[in-house]
């Protein structure tokens, strides 16, 4: 594999070089995040291992640039970062996975083995779709049996996230930290207004409804 290892310990580098040397993969070495996205840009890698805390670019930042650019190479974090809060933060901000510091290289050689391992997505996700109702991400363009139906922002993002995760239950927690960036409980009814008037679009109109509560858990929208 061809790997780029964007890491400012000294040591730490060495050691993580090293170790895949010995596995006979070939690794670059950038030691700040500036270098480590102009290398990432630069040139096709198997795997991105980065740091959290680099000087210039936090990994965090570097990540998010690079799938702006739309660069989906996957990526793992390495950080001394281990709140929980911090690796979901590094997971939603574009990471594949996440090792905190201190860690074991044959534990690391285990994750990049198993990310390299998954099949590779043939193309940007263009396109979401629920039985009838289809979302073109392209044009935020949504349609159901062909009618267009035309949503507010929110209640774009509201479906958006539905549909990401469809045929799952997804809790009111989760829709007002995904939709509305709200990382407590404002003790309102937001995502119950919004649930109604999408539902009042979205399957009102039509034969048979989409968007199911599931009592005592959340949301959950499937064909």
């Amino acid at each position: 594999m061809n790997i780029l290892l964007i890491e400012d310990d000294a040591e730490t580098a060495a050691y993580v070089t090293s170790g895949f040397h010995e596995e006979g993969h070939s690794v670059r070495h950038a030691a700040n995040g500036s270098d480590g996205f102009l290398a990432a840009l630069d040139d096709d890698y198997d795997i991105l291992i980065v740091d959290r805390m680099i000087p210039k670019l936090d990994g965090l930042s570097l990540v998010k640039a690079l799938r702006d650019a739309g660069n989906r190479t996957p990526v793992i974090f390495l950080s001394a970062l281990t709140a929980i809060r911090d690796r979901v933060d590094g997971l939603q901000g574009g990471g594949d996975d996440y090792l905190s510091k201190p860690f074991a290289f044959a534990e690391l050689s285990a994750r990049v083995q198993a990310l390299a391992r998954r099949p590779a997505l043939a193309t940007e996700e263009t396109e979401l779709r629920t039985s009838d109702l289809i979302v073109d991400l392209l044009i935020q363009k949504v349609t159901r049996a062909g009618t267009e139906i035309r949503l507010q922002p929110r209640e774009y993002r509201l479906l958006c996230y539905l549909m990401r995760n469809a045929d799952r239950v997804v809790t009111r927690t989760m829709l007002l930290e995904s939709v509305w960036d709200i990382n407590f409980d404002p003790r309102t009814n937001v995502v119950e207004t919004q649930i109604s008037r999408l539902r009042d679009k979205v399957d009102k109109p039509f034969d048979r409804p989409l968007i199911h509560t599931v009592r005592g858990s959340g949301y959950r929208i499937h064909g």
